[in-house]
């Protein structure tokens, strides 16, 4: 590992990289201060976010509870090597979150058989597949998560499945005859096509890019192709340990609706439920609200005994 950072808030951040097929995957510890062995919650960000975008505000949060956590970027997507850049893969991703749990498990330091998990929208999804895959994780928190494609695509329309198609398509071509990638906008206002563009989606996804960021708003539309078949509300059955979903009843991208089902069939879920919008848990005193919740729930589920 690489030499430790204090921060302000008592706790140390501390570079600790880990390879996912191969390749190199970014991540940070955050520690909290005079804990012997803490548990730890393992994070990683939605549809085409970097690790930056106000994880670290939850991560302090979590440290100041006595939990540390380790969060890490994709592949291919901020200090992450990989190409190219920006790909949403769920399977690739999927991928990373099981290198990134192992690499976890194999710290020192750390009490890594009380590892939890956390994510949110599109990584909230990932998290649910990942517990239902992994019997040893001990509790999840899955924040206004995507869950289901077929009902995230209904809400959208047909014009944008028909542009959502025809991007895809572009992609694939270029992808087979071996040219670069081609991209849509991550998100865009409501009159041009993006991966998101709802109302409050440019707004709300720009606010937790911090400034100085060299992000990219846009990404590879082969995702789109896939986005509508990829349902962790299918595994949520087998979600065999605790479970916090963050449920946003204004959320325009993600119907509250097929949240609440997926809930529903996990064996031990608790619900949230906040009258907002889906990017409105990211900050000001809605953050507050939410992530006060979710250190209790992961208070109770990893620090008792």
């Amino acid at each position: 590992m690489a030499p430790e950072r204090r921060s302000k808030r008592g706790h140390t951040v501390v570079d600790s990289d880990f390879l996912s097929q191969g390749t190199r995957c970014a991540g940070w510890l955050f520690r909290p201060g005079g804990v012997a062995d803490p548990p730890v919650v393992v994070m990683a960000h939605g549809f085409a976010a970097e690790r930056t975008f106000r994880l670290p505000a939850f991560a302090e949060r979590f440290a100041e509870k006595g939990i540390a956590a380790f969060v890490f970027d994709y592949r291919n997507f901020g200090s992450s090597d990989g190409e190219p850049r920006n790909l949403v893969h769920p399977a690739k991703h999927l991928q990373d979150w099981e290198a990134a749990v192992a690499h976890v498990r194999s710290m020192r330091g750390v009490h890594n058989q009380r590892l939890a998990l956390w994510g949110s929208s599109f990584s909230g999804g990932h998290v649910i597949v990942t517990a239902a895959r992994d019997s040893r994780i001990a509790a999840i928190v899955s924040q206004v998560p995507f869950v289901d494609g077929l009902a995230t695509i209904g809400t959208l329309g047909i014009k944008y499945a028909l542009q959502a198609f025809v991007a895809g398509m572009k992609d694939v071509a270029r992808v087979l005859t071996f040219r670069p990638p081609y991209c849509v906008p991550v998100v865009g206002p409501p009159d041009r096509f993006a991966a998101m563009n709802k109302p409050d989606a440019m707004k709300g996804y720009l606010a937790i890019v911090p400034p100085g960021s060299s992000w990219r708003n846009e990404c590879p539309a082969r995702v789109l192709l896939a986005t509508p078949f990829y349902r962790p509300i299918s595994h949520a059955a087998n979600v065999s340990c605790p479970a916090l979903l963050v449920v946003a009843d204004k959320d325009a991208l993600i119907p509250a609706e097929a949240v609440l089902r997926t809930a529903a069939k996990m064996p031990k879920a608790e619900v949230v439920r906040m009258p907002v919008g889906h990017f409105d848990v990211y900050v000001g005193e809605i953050f507050d609200e939410v992530v006060q919740a979710e250190s209790e729930f992961l208070a109770r589920h990893l620090l008792a005994g």
